[in-house]
């Protein structure tokens, strides 16, 4: 049995957040205020129409679920209590965006993926020669800066240089869609990779959400699984290597911005990762947003602008600096995923979003579409309330 408290953040009574459950007539936009859950879908039939909504105060009223520490939640790990909550991603109709190499160590990584050419055997000896000639350097520079220009200039003297490098340090951020509109899966379900990967990892982030008027609203975690083998070999398979059934997990909550948690709480965050094989393997590891490149504003006006809308609002990945490299099976290996790995992405004030790997042909197809969702919500006579 899984308590709802168990990933909540540490101060949740204090904490505004929406999210999406399952309902047995469909799903509903959720939000917990003052410790207590409410249905809202009466008021607000998507979380899009809901964060829409939001105004300096949130959204009131909803049908009372009862209290948050009461109830239970439902894990594909775990055996359910009668009537446990099943949480779904907390996005519906959003946009899910996903910001790249906006750290130091995982703009290595990417190097080191495409000059392997996904061939993890050669990973770690490129590594090396990497991380003396420009690891140091890379992670003082400002993008768009004339030292950038500068290090651009000599890494393509020594031919050191990469496409890669080209977002990490140049004005522009390497921003791309990490899956299809209600393709997201939420806490406690299961999360893929593609069974003919050989190399892939998971990317513990942190999620910015926006408006329609490109107003970033709360934030939540994420997990941006990734195929480094399918990439390494060609930044063009970067669809295959990010866009796969159950690739994309986000949650457990937003948290929405007020006077107790601003954007300088994500700013300042850490985000925690565990992950706990079958085979008694531990992996550990920590990313501070204090280290990021480009400031979450930055990224969200990279994507969000005059070039492009997002009527629904969007939800933004911001880039993960946590790239494992430790040896799980064999030396000079490095890590990858495998079957029934349980993924654990935390932070203090976001909460936790944990998940059990599966391979995606394996794991619940996807099947509740955009067409799908306004049948329900029709059948259920909540498209009037918008």
């Amino acid at each position: 049995m899984t308590r709802l408290t168990d990933c909540l953040p540490a101060d949740w009574r204090s904490a505004t957040l929406a999210g999406r459950i399952a309902l047995p007539e469909g799903p509903a936009p959720v939000m917990i205020r003052n410790g207590r859950v409410y249905d809202m879908s009466a008021i607000a039939p998507t979380s899009a129409d809901l964060l829409a909504q939001l105004d300096r105060t949130g959204v009131s009223g909803g049908r009372d679920l009862g209290a948050a520490e009461a109830l239970n939640i439902a894990t594909v790990w775990g055996e359910d209590a009668p009537g446990a909550l099943t949480l779904l991603a907390p996005v519906d109709l959003q946009t899910v965006k996903a910001a790249g190499v906006t750290f130091a160590v995982s703009t290595i990584e990417r190097v080191i993926e495409e000059r392997a050419g996904g061939d993890l055997a050669r990973a770690r000896d490129i590594r090396d020669t990497l991380q003396t000639r420009m690891g140091g350097d890379l992670a003082s520079v400002k993008p768009g800066s004339e030292k950038a220009a500068r290090l651009k200039a000599a890494l393509i003297a020594d031919g050191l240089w990469s496409q890669y490098l080209e977002v990490a340090i140049g004005p522009d951020a390497e921003v791309f869609t990490k899956c299809p509109v209600l393709a997201s899966v939420g806490h406690g379900g299961h999360v893929g990779v593609r069974s003919d990967s050989q190399w892939n990892n998971p990317e513990p982030e942190i999620v910015m959400v926006c408006n329609p008027e490109g107003e970033a609203v709360g934030a939540m975690l994420g997990n941006d699984v990734n195929l480094r083998d399918f990439e390494g070999r060609s930044a063009l398979l970067l669809g295959k290597a990010k866009d796969n059934n159950a690739s994309c997990a986000l949650g457990p909550f937003i948290r929405l911005f007020d006077d107790g948690f601003t954007l300088d709480d994500v700013r300042s965050a850490t985000v925690a990762l565990r992950v706990e094989g079958e085979d008694g393997f531990v992996l550990t590891g920590e990313s501070s947003m204090r280290l990021i490149s480009r400031d979450p504003l930055d990224l969200i006006g990279q994507t969000f602008g005059e070039h492009h809308q997002y009527p629904d609002g969007m939800a933004l990945f911001l880039g993960t600096m946590f790239a494992p490299i430790e040896d799980r099976d064999a030396p000079g290996r490095g890590f990858t995923h495998k079957r029934g790995d349980r993924v654990r992405v935390s932070s203090e004030r976001l909460g936790v979003l944990e998940n059990l790997v599966e391979h995606c042909d394996n794991a619940p197809p996807w099947t509740f579409g955009i067409s799908a969702l306004m049948r329900n919500l029709a059948a259920r006579g909540l498209l009037e309330a918008t």
